[in-house]
């Protein structure tokens, strides 16, 4: 900071600041809340107006009113002003000015200082002001024992945080907060999403950097900075649901640069590494590359409508992850601990919450470090990560099993270690735990009922394959198998599917019924009508051979269609026809019904191009137009339907092996 900030009373204020909290000054004025009636010109001059040069007379009058508290709230004149935005900036800049010293540090009813309340409303040059003129405000707590900093990263003002991160920077300070302190700190930087909106201002990424020391510590809600990086799902590909070109953008985005750098002194990369140019040079090379990347991304970026945030920001979060890591795996101290310790500690936590949000990333990236981890059970119901990914239908997690080396079949000989055969608190394998219903935001992204009992059986039967075939028959507490149980649990989805095939059926026989008796009386009642001899007139036209083979083919395809569709109407409907039967017949239906529409709109075509096309060219341009509406709003409507019957059904699936990279 300049040369207003007051070092020697920064660098007292600091000594103790781990457990650090002042106790400033309250002195309400006796009688002065019963008398809130007297500051009422003082608090509109304040609140409203920003009139100094009224304020400025009313404290000549009544030089307690300065300090005295102006609203049920006990908040004062200068709380009043800073929280009222940057519009009464020159109010606050000539307050604090007359203000004494420790006047500034004066509570309100909840506990909070004029700061503190700059803070929680995004006032940076309010705080600015204020901390140049009393820099321990910066360590006082507040409502719920928090500082000014945690405030403004509660409430996402960026600036305001930035600045306040910034103060023990400049003043050579390495650690001016408690590991509780930061750790709370970061864990409302991620949060509020500070991350990944450029790279000058990507503040979770920045604090883990300056204070590793984080990794090591929870906040007061026992969440450490790992757990809280494991709740952002959408900060990752995996829960993200990313479009290709943002899938595209997101491989290419070059941030694991960051993690060569290592963070020790916060001051360290200003002043560079003397004794190691090359290396100053490299960083230097990478920090460089970093800063074209994000300037081409943007605009890249823009051309998409996309923002950078949404592309880029799970990978800076997965740099903090590495970070975390990397501190983890290179401090001594941790290594010195058991390994129980360790895990209950620092990773259990994140992955439990990994795997019951389906971040995968987080998964691979624990395990790594922990490979024991991957037996680690929920406290709550004493399932493993792998029970957690089938019960909340998270496949990518499921699919890490697709990346275990060779290590998998020793485990499937060993059923103490089975992954597949450890049973929760209710005795349920993980083949139960399959049977049991999807969650509906899961069944939500598969469009009809149908096809999400087709989802739920393939899940079923993935699981299944994993299974020794001795324990497929197994019980659980309720002395139910795992088919007992899917029956059980999906037995109003069978109706849904039921009904739903049945409306999609019915819908579908009525069109193809209508193309059937439309091109068969065209067949009959040829275009041009024939001659003496029974042939049609324009038998020998081009035109003439395009009608009659579209029409043919249109007239078996629409009665193909309608057969298939017949056929799902007297469907038996038992549960394993979900799975293949009944979606191949749909497929076959919808397939033919989709030709059938479009060989009669060629076949309508020919026929008028036959009957005016010699003499009236420009009647085909509108005919060619319309004739596509049909075609063009079957695809819009009925074509995604296909497609999804034909990737669930023949395509490759949602399981299998998602990364090269090893797995346990």
């Amino acid at each position: 900071m300049d040369q207003h900030l007051s070092r020697n009373s920064l660098s007292e204020t600091q000594n103790n600041v781990a457990a650090y909290t002042i106790e400033p000054e309250n002195n309400n004025l006796e009688g002065v809340n019963d008398e809130y009636w007297r500051y009422i010109p003082l608090l509109k001059a304040a609140l409203i107006r920003g009139d100094w040069d009224m304020a400025s007379r009313f404290f000549d009058q009544d030089p307690r009113a300065i300090k005295a508290p102006i609203t049920d709230f006990s908040e004062t004149v200068l709380h009043i002003a800073v929280g009222t935005g940057e519009s009464a900036i020159h109010f606050v800049e000539k307050l604090v000015e007359r203000m004494p010293v420790e006047a500034l540090k004066q509570l309100d009813s909840i506990g909070n200082t004029a700061l503190h309340a700059a803070a929680n409303v995004g006032n940076t040059r309010a705080s600015i002001m204020l901390v140049r003129k009393n820099p321990e405000l910066l360590y006082i707590r507040g409502q719920h024992n928090l500082l000014p900093i945690h405030c403004a990263a509660l409430y996402a003002c960026k600036d305001t945080l930035l600045f306040l991160l910034k103060v023990p920077k400049d003043d050579h300070v390495s650690t001016p907060f408690s590991d509780k302190d930061v750790v709370q700190l970061v864990n409302y930087a991620i949060s509020s999403g500070f991350y990944g909106k450029s790279i000058a201002q990507d503040v979770a990424l920045e604090l883990v950097q300056r204070y590793p020391q984080a990794a090591k510590s929870k906040d007061d809600d026992n969440m450490c900075a790992l757990g809280e990086i494991a709740r952002k799902a959408s900060a990752f590909p995996s829960g993200s649901r990313l479009k290709f070109w943002e899938r595209v953008i997101y491989c290419c985005v070059p941030v694991k640069l960051q993690t060569v750098i290592p963070i020790k002194d916060p001051m360290s990369r200003a002043r560079g590494d003397p004794e190691n140019p090359a290396a100053a040079n490299r960083r230097s090379q990478g920090i460089a590359h970093k800063y074209i990347w994000s300037i081409c991304a943007e605009l890249i970026l823009k051309g998409f409508s996309i923002s950078a945030l949404e592309c880029t920001g799970c990978q800076k979060l997965q740099t903090m992850l590495w970070k975390v890591f990397e501190f983890l795996g290179n401090e001594q101290e941790i290594r010195s601990l058991h390994d129980s310790n360790v895990f209950k500690s620092y990773a259990k936590d994140a992955l439990i919450i990994a795997a019951r949000l389906g971040i995968h990333e987080v998964i691979e990236e624990i395990v790594d470090s922990y490979p024991k981890l991957i037996w680690t059970r929920d406290d709550n119901d004493d399932r493993t990560i792998f029970q957690r990914a089938v019960i909340e239908r998270h496949e990518n997690v499921f699919n890490l099993l697709y990346q275990m080396g060779d290590y998998k079949r020793y485990l499937m000989l060993v059923q103490d270690n089975h992954l597949m055969l450890v049973r929760d608190t209710h005795e349920d394998t993980m083949l139960h735990l399959a049977g049991r219903l999807a969650p509906r935001i899961k069944l939500d992204l598969v469009p009809g009922a149908a096809l999400q009992m087709q989802r739920e059986l393939q899940w079923f039967k993935e699981v299944e394959k994993q299974i020794p075939p001795m324990y497929k028959e197994s019980q659980n507490k309720s002395g139910e198998t795992p088919a007992m149980v899917f029956t059980r649990e999906h037995e109003k989805l069978v109706e849904e599917g039921q009904k739903w095939m049945k409306d999609t059926a019915n819908s579908c026989t009525i069109v193809a019924a209508l193309i059937v008796t439309v091109v068969f009386a065209a067949a009959i009642t040829v275009p041009g009508g024939s001659d003496n001899t029974g042939l049609p007139i324009f038998s020998k036209k081009t035109a003439f051979i395009a009608f009659a083979v579209s029409d043919a083919i249109s007239l078996f395809t629409s009665t193909t269609s309608l057969l298939m569709f017949l056929s799902i109407l007297t469907s038996r409907y038992a549960e394993s026809d979900f799975l293949y039967v009944l979606p191949k017949r749909l497929i076959i239906g919808l397939s033919t019904l989709f030709l059938s529409i479009t060989t009669m709109m060629v076949a309508f075509s020919a026929t008028l191009y036959l009957l005016f096309g010699h003499d009236k060219l420009w009647i085909l341009i509108p005919v060619a137009v319309l004739a596509s509406l049909p075609v063009t709003s079957f695809v819009s409507l009925q074509f995604p339907l296909l497609v999804d019957l034909i990737s669930t059904t023949y395509g490759p699936g949602i399981f299998g092996k998602q990364s090269d990279r090893p797995f346990y």
